[in-house]
């Protein structure tokens, strides 16, 4: 979101002092109103900025952040069709929206039908991958899934996509105890709302949202509106001065709530996104991940700053750091795109994983008991009908034994 220009609290820019000790790059310019910056985008302009920077000399510092957008710049893992597509800017991903306007099943059963086996893989309500498939399809006539398995199929590729495109390259991780990660983040949300979030929100919203609003075509989805912290103050946003105060106030207070829940929701996604892909990603071709414990901010140089300029050191000077890199089990076994459908529910499943948590789930077990009880008192009805009908078969044996007498 820092791509973007505005909303530099919400988005935790750096400041512009901090950005004179050391040039910085990506940051506020793509103008708010654009609503079709993709990754591919991202990807291609901080791939020549990383390439300008080999060239003279220097050593790239990726800063993150979005986990996905980190994980395309190290690997190929994106289809780009911008340039087999029509010259006009932005249409690949215009075309992307407008099928993201369908119903979700429409869409699955389209890409069903082009593209089967990735169809499988995506559940019916992931509709932006669905429709991505399907723009993918579109403009190349090329299933996305034969893309992906061209890229496994390269020197270097894996099971979660093409090769590593930076192969002397390293990940710091900073990781910090739960409960302190959630103190420090609704620190951090109160901090922000002294900075000034509330004009900061308000000015964003006069210039760019208000009128959409007043159309009904507000857009929480694309673009720096589906920002975090942004649609958490729809409702304030749009009656502040138009009821109570005392409604205000509780409206107020509700968005910096869910502001602080949603933080610390993305945090655990940003954790669980690193070891997923980054340690436990399959193949040999991984950069090492250092983990460095930010816990106790005290001890910042000697946990974070210290150790983390001997690695960087060490990968200078071709050296092995005395560091050990942070090493997890590959789940290999595991398909996190297998299909499964929960008849007794009515849901698609996707994933082995998914699929063992909605077994044990109390929906699905609750959903089971009702049929088992179901299925005993058919059994028992069953049972009286069978019962019935042996009676009625002896006692009609019996009137006509009496009728021949």
């Amino acid at each position: 979101m820092q791509v973007y220009k505005g909303l530099d609290i919400i988005t935790n820019k750096i400041s512009p002092q901090e950005q004179t000790l050391c040039r910085h790059h990506m940051i506020s310019f793509v103008d708010p109103l654009v609503s079709n910056y993709t990754v591919v985008d991202f990807r291609n302009k901080a791939a020549a900025l990383i390439e300008d920077i080999f060239a003279r000399e220097k050593i790239p510092i990726v800063v993150g952040g979005t986990n996905y957008y980190i994980e395309s710049l190290l690997w190929k893992v994106l289809v780009d069709t911008k340039e087999k597509t029509s010259p006009s800017p932005g249409r690949a991903a215009d075309r992307r929206v407008e099928l993201e306007q369908l119903d979700g099943r429409e869409l699955h059963c389209r890409l069903s039908h082009v593209d089967p086996e990735m169809a499988a893989k995506l559940h019916p309500h992931d509709k932006r991958k669905v429709a991505r498939s399907l723009q993918v399809f579109e403009e190349t006539g090329i299933p996305h899934s034969e893309f992906l398995h061209r890229q496994r199929e390269e020197e270097g590729g894996g099971p979660l996509g093409g090769p590593l495109k930076y192969p002397n390259s390293c990940i710091l991780w900073l990781y910090a105890d739960q409960a302190a990660l959630d103190e420090r983040l609704d620190k951090r949300v109160d901090d922000m709302v002294a900075a000034g979030l509330l004009e900061e929100l308000r000015d964003f919203h006069r210039r760019y949202n208000q009128e959409k609003v007043a159309e009904n075509c507000q857009d929480y989805q694309h673009g720096i509106f589906q920002s975090i912290g942004f649609k958490e103050f729809h409702e304030y946003l749009i009656t502040e001065g138009k009821c109570p105060q005392e409604t205000s106030a509780l409206l107020l207070e509700k968005g910096i709530q869910a502001l602080k829940l949603v933080t610390k929701r993305y945090a655990r996604k940003q954790n669980k996104w690193v070891r997923n892909r980054f340690l436990r990603r399959p193949g040999p071709n991984v950069p090492p991940v250092y983990g460095l414990q930010v816990s106790d901010r005290s001890q910042w140089d000697e946990d974070v700053l210290k150790p983390a300029l001997q690695i960087v050191e060490s990968f200078i000077q071709g050296q092995q750091p005395s560091a050990d890199p942070v090493k997890m089990e590959s789940e290999i076994n595991e398909d996190k795109r297998s299909h499964h459908v929960c008849e007794l529910c009515n849901r698609v499943i996707i994933g082995d994983r998914e699929w063992a948590a909605h077994t044990k789930s109390k929906s699905h077990l609750h959903h089971l008991k009702k049929r088992r009880k179901l299925d005993s008192k058919l059994s028992a009805a069953e049972s009286r009908v069978n019962v019935t009908e042996t009676q009625g078969e002896s006692e009609g044996t019996e009137n006509l034994g009496q009728d021949r007498t």
